[in-house]
């Protein structure tokens, strides 16, 4: 027997022990015990492979059935029918879920339109002088791809047919290449637009825009400590990722680049400029000068309109609420909002007031207008002169840091045009027909969750429409292509719907029984701080990772968690966040990495499934380190949402 299948039933050996020591004696067994006993059941029969919704669902009916029947054996069946019914019914009407199959549909258009290729081969060549280049691009186009798609098991599968055959070529360590491949691939459960997250907010009522806001820079550190430890890695041991010979690294230049480079510069900005200016290059069309000066200023637009974003933001005036405000003073026939009319009436002169008498005639000037003649009209001050409303605010001035942002991206400019190459700018033009695309797909769907602009569903029909766009575009569209997608998203969307049928007469079931009373009397008799129960839930989460999916950790355990986070005061969305995080490792971990069992099927024979374990070990590391600095500075995970949904 194999060695994968004696530790799989080595742990069935330890929770069926485990159950036995935890449960009392038959005569003290109460209704909550079975619930629990519910939840080590599913564990072990997920494990022996019985399809993980239709057990969780035959599980549910029938401790359902057995909580009604102790109350009134009569009406046991139609109760039980009824919570299936029911649970059934809401997972239907849950709005949420529709985004599910329209982001589904959206990544296997985005995986059919060939985008991925010419992204890695550009990413390769632009890291080329990088320690480790190829699997750092391998990362970077697994956090691309996981934005535009979102399905781990697809990602995995692509990148390990088109990088890790090239990283083995190259002479790179198998363990480093099949790390950084899973690794990379894991990273689309977290970025946006993760399926989990939409399946998380479901289920604990957390708002998936939030989650999506959220989750940006906790995805993007986790992707950058990746790619700092492959650096670091290669740095200090070179031989485990040799750098690319200069075969590899060549990029051949059009006959005109290598004519200009020759007689004028090899800088781009110089040698086109010289050659608009220059008769040398008279053979050289007009046209060809103008469209590749435009390419070649792209990032200087790009960060010009970077800064004025961030100017217009950080100067924006501050909009005070003048509702209500009511001028100083009283007109002579008017009275203000909330004064009764006739309220003026009754305002008499003040005691003693009989002393104030008018000054004498002869010594008081009446106005002009009273001697004028009344049959002409009475002089009135100009409009002009007439007390104006509160003028508007202006701008603020801009700020400390907007200098500094400022500074940096001309440095950066300047830096950037020094270097560039017409070998970079072939470069430039490769991952312009491939990550552009795709980011304007991104920066449509997510932006448009982000602003408002439009609701996951929305949006996530944005990106389905997009993805075929970009399939039509690159000519990747044909009715097999188009079949298979919607045969694809069908099959994802219907284990997921009916995840969520289970899942919920599991948790009905559960409820009745009492056993979600249990879990909650338990925690809280322990008295735990706010620290000691993440800390515990976040290793229960850990441990589960081993032998259950994600989803089925989501669908099961969330609901049982969830309720107790106001007892420890934390934020659910926050909560989700650090779960997202650490659900990674159900597809990092052993014996079910699910993205292991991905690569292995289809690398080469030589590469064995213990080495792809062995190398996913320290990046299950960072990612345990990133889930500390995630609850550590929790600002991480919600400065965005704070910044975007504060007002």
């Amino acid at each position: 027997m194999k060695k994968g299948a004696w530790f799989g039933l080595s742990i069935l050996a330890l929770i069926v022990i485990g159950l036995f020591i935890a449960m009392p004696s038959p005569d003290k067994i109460t209704n909550g015990h079975l619930g629990l006993l519910m939840l080590a059941l599913i564990v072990v029969a997920i494990m022996l492979g019985f399809p993980t919704a239709f057990t969780l669902m035959g599980l549910g009916t029938f401790f359902a059935w057995y909580a009604y029947n102790s109350v009134d054996p009569q009406l046991a069946v139609q109760q039980t029918l009824d919570v299936v019914v029911q649970r059934a019914f809401w997972v239907m009407n849950n709005d949420v879920l529709i985004a599910v199959p329209l982001f589904v549909f959206m990544g296997y258009l985005v995986e059919r339109a060939n985008l991925i290729q010419a992204l890695f081969k550009g990413l390769h060549l632009a890291t080329a002088r990088i320690p480790g280049s190829l699997a750092v691009a391998t990362v970077i186009t697994c956090a691309i791809f996981a934005t535009a798609s979102g399905i781990i098991g697809a990602v995995v599968t692509l990148m390990g047919l088109l990088a890790f055959p090239a990283m083995l070529k190259a002479g790179y360590n198998v363990r480093l290449a099949a790390g950084s491949t899973c690794a990379g691939g894991t990273l689309g459960i977290l970025i946006p637009p993760s399926v989990l997250l939409i399946l998380y907010g479901a289920t604990a009522g957390v708002s998936v825009v939030q989650l999506y806001a959220g989750a940006f820079l906790p995805g993007a550190m986790l992707a950058a400590m990746y790619v700092g430890y492959i650096i670091i890695y290669a740095k200090i041991k070179p031989s485990i990722a040799p750098p690319l010979s200069e075969e590899d690294q060549y990029v051949p230049l059009p006959g005109w680049a290598e004519a200009i480079s020759k007689t004028r510069s090899n800088n781009v900005l110089r040698g086109l400029i010289g050659a608009l200016k220059g008769k040398r290059n008279a053979d050289i069309p007009l046209k060809t000068l103008l469209r590749h000066l435009l390419i070649a200023l792209l990032p200087a637009l790009a960060v010009g309109l970077f800064v004025l974003v961030i100017y217009l933001w950080t100067t924006a005036p501050t909009l005070l609420d003048t509702a209500g405000v009511q001028e100083m003073g009283f007109a002579a026939e008017e009275t203000g909002p909330g004064v009764p009319a006739g309220a003026l009436e009754g305002l008499a002169e003040p005691e003693g007031s009989e002393g104030l008498a008018e000054p004498p005639a002869d010594t008081a000037q009446e106005p002009a207008a009273a001697t004028a003649d009344p049959q002409q009209p009475v002089a009135t001050a100009p409009p002009s002169e007439a007390p104006a409303g509160p003028a508007p605010p202006g701008r603020h001035p801009p700020t400390m840091g907007f200098w500094i942002t400022f500074g940096i991206c001309a440095v950066g400019l300047v830096i950037f045009y020094a270097i560039f190459t017409f070998t970079r700018l072939e470069i430039f033009k490769m991952l312009l027909g491939s990550f552009f695309p795709l980011a304007i797909l991104i920066l449509g769907v997510l932006g448009s969750i982000l602003v408002g602009l439009a609701t996951p569903t929305e949006a996530a029909a944005m990106g389905s429409f997009g993805g075929l766009g970009l399939a039509i575009a690159y000519r990747r569209f044909n009715w097999g292509m188009l079949r298979e997608s919607v045969f694809l998203t069908a099959k994802t969307s219907a284990m997921v719907c009916w995840l969520f049928v289970g899942s919920g007469t599991f948790a009905a079931a559960f409820a009745l029984l009492g056993g979600q009373e249990i879990v909650e009397v338990w925690v809280k008799s322990i008295e735990m701080t706010p620290t000691q129960f993440m800390i515990m839930s976040q290793v229960i989460i850990f441990l589960l990772g081993w032998p259950l999916e994600w989803t089925e950790i989501i669908i099961i355990f969330m609901p049982i968690f969830i309720p107790l986070l106001d007892h420890f005061n934390v934020n659910p969305l926050f909560f989700g966040l650090i779960v997202a995080l650490n659900l990674q490792t159900a597809f990092l971990s052993p014996p079910v990495a699910m993205s292991a069992f991905y690569l292995k099927g289809v690398s080469p024979p030589h590469v064995t499934l213990n080495q792809i374990f062995v190398g996913m070990l320290p990046f299950m590391a960072i990612q345990v380190l990133a889930i500390v600095l995630l609850y550590m500075f929790p600002a991480i995970g919600l400065w965005i949402p704070s910044l975007m949904f504060s007002h």
